[in-house]
């Protein structure tokens, strides 16, 4: 692949609205990503957070508590996530049952549901076994990279 075929990824990413393009061949791999980086955020943010001065005062644990807001219940189970930018689909036609519901046993390769990406319909298979304990994308709906799609224990 020449510098040509990078700059007409990039501008159909542009003319899409893309923010994330991977590519890779048995010889070939290429990621593109545009925007502000995530990782390098999060990395910050918790740089600073680090680094913030103590308070000046102690607080009672009452106070803290309140301070601290609602508690925010642990997600029990694995995300599965969207890895490309389109339109998310639960069932291969508007026709035919859904891929998987909530309750259903998933195996390691099974389909899981289709994004379509430029007018090309992706399988998103489970990377490993487990049960489907939420179904967090609504039918036929944009997704971003790294949406989460569904839930498995």
């Amino acid at each position: 692949m020449d510098l040509t075929d990078i700059r007409k990824i990039v501008e159909l990413m542009n003319e899409h609205e893309l923010t994330y393009f991977h590519l890779e061949k048995p010889d070939f791999n290429i990621r593109l990503k545009k925007g502000p980086d995530l990782e390098a955020l999060r990395g910050a943010m918790a740089s600073q957070v680090m680094h913030s001065p103590a308070p000046a005062a102690p607080a009672t644990a009452a106070v803290a508590a309140a301070a601290a807001g609602p508690v925010v219940p642990v997600q029990e189970g694995e995300d599965i996530t969207s890895p490309m930018v389109g339109t998310f689909y639960r069932r291969s036609s508007p026709d035919a049952d859904a891929f998987v519901n909530v309750g259903d046993s998933v195996s390691q390769g099974q389909t899981l549901c289709i994004i379509e990406a430029m007018k090309v319909m992706n399988e998103i298979k489970a990377e490993k076994s487990g049960t489907i304990i939420a179904v967090l994308a609504d039918d036929t709906t944009p997704v971003q990279y790294g949406d989460v799609l569904f839930r498995l224990k």
